[in-house]
């Protein structure tokens, strides 16, 4: 049951960041939030908010965040309000979106994007270096958070794209001419 983006043209990006977490009880931290598997799961050890931070080397388009929550299975370890932030550094984090969750069963999904409708014809990326996940609370006033995974999603590029062009076309004379090199 591995999570895919809901649109094609996105790449999971999560493993071109560092992860850190708040707290972390031991056997249970980044390795376990990051493995695919939905039996094993990040489980926080301290006061809340519980943070999930994500550090990209680089300023990364951002289109899409997923948290994979069992509320079946985690009952008051089940995250209800949780806040997403974005910024350049720790210093200037801001709130992008607040989700609260009903009893979560599977991929709840956050769009940081706004829609090509809205922002006349081309999509607006949330651009970031550092993303940050606040758990804010939990269900039936649990203290401390269960996340079974977490996979961040970034618009696809072409692969031609750095040039400056797009080298798909390539019909004119000259170069049907050089085409076939013998």
């Amino acid at each position: 049951m591995e999570a895919k983006s809901s649109d094609p043209e996105s790449r999971e990006i999560g493993n071109e960041a560092a992860w850190t977490l708040s707290s972390a009880k031991p056997g249970n931290g980044v390795d376990q939030l990051r493995d695919g598997n939905f039996e094993t799961f990040w489980q926080s050890d301290g006061v809340q908010p519980h943070l999930i931070n994500i550090q990209f080397y680089k300023k990364m388009r951002i289109k899409e965040l997923k948290l994979y929550c069992d509320f079946k299975r985690d009952e008051s370890y089940t995250p209800n309000k949780i806040s997403i932030r974005a910024g350049t550094g720790f210093h200037d984090l801001r709130e992008v979106q607040q989700v609260e969750l009903d009893e979560p069963d599977g991929w709840i999904s956050a769009e940081l994007c706004v829609k090509a409708s809205d922002s006349g014809g081309t999509p607006s990326f949330l651009r970031a270096h550092v993303v940050q996940i606040a758990i804010l609370s939990s269900h039936q006033n649990g203290r401390d958070t269960h996340v079974r995974q977490v996979k961040i999603y970034g618009p696809r590029q072409a692969s031609t794209k750095g040039f400056g062009t797009e080298l798909t076309n390539f019909e004119t004379v000259d170069f049907l001419k050089f085409y076939c090199v013998r």
